[in-house]
């Protein structure tokens, strides 16, 4: 399914968010086993895919169609990091990227030339949270 002008205003919203939200060093100090907070302003934003398998299809068959559309190729750019990749059971694969703002578009493409058909997709702005939870909790008495 196509992205939504909704959806690429708010993807083009958090990315200039980034830039303007003051954080202090304590809030983006996160574990050592947690993925790197976006520093604010380097011009990045995360984004998570659903990548959710099509059920009507056995997982062989999905793995044969997404290498003969080239998936395995062509996602994630390069260029693009991978911030996570997990398997959800029940649902497929959810993957969260870190992606220049300028550079969206070519993810899109990516999945949909290459990944339609083996997968349902959605797409989410996604931003790390996890340090400010703690110190939140540590605060407040768990």
């Amino acid at each position: 399914m196509p992205m939504s002008r909704r959806w690429i205003a708010a993807a083009a919203a958090a990315v200039a968010l980034t830039a303007f939200v003051p954080f202090s060093a304590a809030a983006q100090t996160a574990p050592p086993d947690a993925p790197a907070a976006t520093p604010a302003g380097d011009g990045t934003f995360l984004l998570t895919i659903f990548l959710k398998h099509d059920e009507s299809k056995p997982l062989p068959k999905i793995n044969q169609q997404l290498a003969e559309q080239g998936f395995y190729k062509a996602f994630p750019p390069p260029g693009v990091e991978v911030v996570s990749w997990y398997v959800m059971m029940g649902v497929g694969q959810v993957v969260t990227l870190r992606v220049p703002a300028g550079r969206l578009r070519e993810v899109n493409r990516a999945i949909e030339e290459t990944a339609w058909g083996g997968y349902r997709t959605e797409f989410y702005p996604t931003y790390d949270y996890k340090a400010l939870a703690e110190q939140a909790r540590e605060r407040n008495g768990k």
